[in-house]
């Protein structure tokens, strides 16, 4: 693995770590918080929470990382490196993939509710628990996919000087 190589895989291991510690924040203390509240104020804050959420540094974690993970799948594939390839392909499918196809249907599902509906609060505790299964499996991805891109660099042997 030569230099360079090593450096997007680092760095893209350390991006993935992030980006799972975020949804483990979640998965472990902001939804277990939120859904502590009155249904209302947990829905509102929720809303403004994926309204925040959309703004540059997020996103440019999040698919800063799917580009770089696009990389690595693609210099896995050329390199023959089963770990390159297999933390690339759980960072897009699992922190991504599952972004796109589980959770980003729930928050526009939300953000169609008026919290203040009767509708609302009685669809709250479930939309909660519903959403934070996916994130669950968000944290392990961002998680796992760091890992395998370690062992990517572990495995490849000495590339830098020194």
């Amino acid at each position: 693995m030569n230099a360079p190589l090593v450096v997007l895989t680092v760095v893209t291991a350390i991006a993935s770590a992030t980006v799972g510690g975020v949804f483990f924040a979640f998965s472990t203390f902001v939804m277990p918080a939120l859904r502590r509240l009155p249904a209302a104020h947990g829905i509102a804050a929720m809303q403004s929470i994926n309204v925040t959420a959309m703004r540059p540094p997020l996103m440019l974690l999040m698919f800063g990382t799917t580009l770089a993970s696009v990389a690595l799948v693609v210099a896995g594939v050329v390199g023959r490196s089963p770990w390159l390839l297999a933390g690339g392909v759980v960072y897009l499918v699992g922190a991504i993939g599952v972004t796109g196809a589980y959770n980003v249907p729930r928050n526009n599902e939300l953000a169609s509710l008026d919290p203040a509906d009767e509708h609302a609060a009685a669809r709250w505790p479930a939309w909660v628990s519903e959403w934070t299964a996916g994130n669950h499996v968000r944290t392990v991805a961002g998680v796992a996919a760091a890992a395998l891109l370690l062992l990517a660099v572990l495995s490849a042997g000495p590339a830098l000087p020194g």
